[in-house]
């Protein structure tokens, strides 16, 4: 299955780092644009001046790991397009180009169901989509969850409540399987 990461998805790190891991196990394959990218790098700076330069780093980091993932645009395709917020419309035209089977985003009103059916494409939230991984390969995920926050124990200093770490990366219902 391919999905296409939306930015929102790319920006929390520790999201970002579970789904790029399952994506690591087989259980999907990952891909996003160029501007994609660049959304994440300019949404960082939120965090502060450090924040732009960190994320550009992780994009680095993200391109090497990944060199098949980024989709180029097809000339033309975004201007047969039409969604609700126009700014979203190169997310759809990177699913397409890429021939995604989802688009995993948290902006489900942006990306309206009848408008992916045409396209032959499904939306996702990642909370469900890793529960559907979870569900298909349980070891996998789970292990996978565990790196991830033993790398955020270990970079905070502290013990992190793991359900607590996944309710604020916006994996609430992950987090109550896992901890089950």
């Amino acid at each position: 299955m391919k999905v296409l990461l939306d930015a929102c998805v790319l920006y929390p790190t520790v999201l970002r780092e579970i789904l790029l891991c399952v994506a690591g196990q087989g259980l999907y394959t990952p891909l996003w644009s160029e501007r994609i990218l660049e959304e994440w790098a300019r949404a960082a700076r939120k965090i502060g001046p450090t924040g732009e330069a960190q994320a550009r780093g992780e994009i680095a980091l993200l391109r090497a790991n990944w060199p098949k993932a980024s989709v180029p645009p097809h000339e033309g395709l975004e201007a047969r397009l039409w969604l609700p917020d126009p700014a979203d419309v190169h997310v759809l035209a990177a699913a397409i180009a890429g021939s995604a089977d989802l688009i995993l985003t948290f902006n489900a009103g942006d990306f309206p169901r009848r408008t992916l059916d045409e396209e032959g494409l499904r939306r996702d939230s990642p909370d469900h989509f890793l529960l559907e991984r979870w569900r298909e390969a349980p070891e996998a995920v789970a292990g996978c969850v565990a790196e991830v926050h033993a790398v955020a124990c270990r970079m905070s200093g502290e013990e992190m409540d793991l359900r607590k770490l996944l309710k604020r990366a916006r994996l609430p219902r992950l987090g109550k399987a896992l901890a089950g």
